[in-house]
């Protein structure tokens, strides 16, 4: 009974969870805060009246942007027992077949009624509506709906829903990854519980909170990050509990070569010991005080801070130097090449890996060097393709608008190398060429 009251609380939306807002195919991220004011397809509410509720429930916006839950009761009334023509030729769309102004329409909604409500009066004062076809009646009902039902859909976020949300609405952000194509990302790259796998990506963090996912916090991540500092917007979204946090680690792309190298140093000098001398002197005088504390306290919070780095940073590098790593997954920007073939160092013999890119081209360049240089088999470069149908009573057809690619994968496997023979030993074991033999002929 403690088992099932504990996983009924964890399906409730709690204050300070992340969730995601879903109307139709839009998707947004959001954190439940108390009293904050949210904006959602030009639509303002609170969403303090969710906690509590269940996850994947749809709730109404009413006046003063509060939520409630939609009644289940409210059905497809206007649809119902409705007269439907042969054929649309009669119908022009002229404009003039609506009675009701949009002044009548916000009238409407100042006084009180709900989406469905105003529906109906759209369909009572429609000229055309009659006649038109019954195909035509639910295109036109759900168009309506669109426009005037004010409802949301709250829901858990999970790797499938960020991914949609962010191709849908920034694909640019995550370098057009769509979800399908994360999948087979996570699939071909062997991610389970208790495995220890690098990440590269400049994705928000998308790919990199599907992998934490996929991993359920078991295990170590470590993420390989170009820059200052590594980006995790789209972790955030997730809301992961703390101690998924605990397995990720972070290592700058620039130290590699000096970590392979072994002249990695994972201490600095601290900016702030050279002016101790002179902190201590301006102590002493009461103008400069305050201003001296002010400064004595910003040179501690960047030791602080530059400790905790240096920590982190060490830990990674311990990590890393094992080069025992179970899986690799580089899905960015940048040019894959240089980074596959430096990282591919850290992984086990037998570990798999696979690398994104929206082109084929990059990945083809991978390709072309793993054969030269040996150490991989099962070598892969597959393109994804997904084609979404609309599946209707009598109308069932591909959609129109759909994506056009999924981008490209390279994936393989890592195989421990004989580095015992000299490297041209293998050509010295080969046969020579024999030479047809060329006879002489008295001309």
């Amino acid at each position: 009974m403690a088992d099932n009251g504990q996983e009924e609380s964890q399906c409730r939306i709690k204050e300070g969870d992340y969730v995601v807002l879903k109307r139709g195919d839009i998707f947004k991220a959001v954190q439940i805060q108390p009293k904050k004011k949210v904006i959602f397809e030009k639509q303002w509410f609170f969403l303090d009246n969710a906690v509590g509720h269940l996850y994947s429930t749809t709730f109404e916006i009413v006046s003063g942007g509060t939520l409630q839950p939609q009644r289940t009761k409210s059905t497809e009334s206007c649809s119902d027992s409705k007269e439907a023509g042969t054929d649309n030729r009669n119908i022009v769309d002229d404009g003039k077949s609506q009675k009701l102004t949009r002044d009548d329409i916000e009238m409407l909604k100042e006084q009180g009624l709900k989406g469905q409500e105003i529906i109906q009066q759209l369909i009572d004062n429609s000229s055309t509506f009659r006649d038109k076809t019954e195909y035509a009646q639910d295109k036109y009902i759900k168009k309506k709906k669109k426009k005037y039902e004010n409802t949301v859909t709250i829901l858990r976020p999970s790797c499938r829903i960020l991914a949609m949300m962010y191709h849908g609405r920034e694909p640019g952000k995550i370098c057009h990854l769509r979800y399908d194509t994360l999948a087979q990302m996570l699939t071909l790259g062997n991610i389970h519980a208790g495995s220890k796998v690098l990440v590269f990506e400049t994705c928000a963090g998308l790919v990199l909170g599907a992998v934490m996912e996929r991993m359920g916090g078991y295990g170590s991540v470590i993420q390989m990050y170009p820059g200052g500092g590594p980006v995790r917007a789209g972790v955030e979204s997730f809301g992961f509990p703390a101690h998924f946090h605990d397995t990720l680690h972070e290592f700058p792309i620039c130290h590699v070569n000096a970590l392979l190298a072994g002249t990695l140093h994972s201490t600095a000098k601290d900016p702030s010991t050279g002016r101790a001398c002179f902190l201590k002197k301006c102590l002493l005088q009461d103008v400069y005080r305050l201003a001296v504390f002010r400064k004595i306290r910003v040179a501690q919070e960047k030791k602080m801070k530059l400790e905790e780095k240096q920590k982190k940073l060490a830990a990674a590098a311990s990590l890393l130097a094992c080069r025992n790593a179970d899986g690799l997954v580089i899905a960015s920007r940048f040019h894959p090449c240089p980074v596959l073939m430096g990282l591919l160092k850290f992984l086990s013999p037998s570990r798999p890996f696979v690398v994104y890119s929206q082109y084929k081209e990059p990945l083809v360049e991978c390709y072309t060097k793993l054969k030269e240089c040996g150490g991989t088999v099962n070598l892969r470069l597959t393109d994804t393709w997904l084609r979404h149908y609309q599946v209707l009573p009598n109308r069932t057809h591909p959609l129109l608008l759909m994506s056009g690619g999924g981008g490209y994968l390279l994936s393989g496997t890592t195989v421990a190398m004989d580095h015992s023979k000299p490297a041209g030993s293998q050509q010295a074991e080969e046969p020579a060429p024999k030479r047809q033999k060329l006879t002489d002929t008295e001309g």
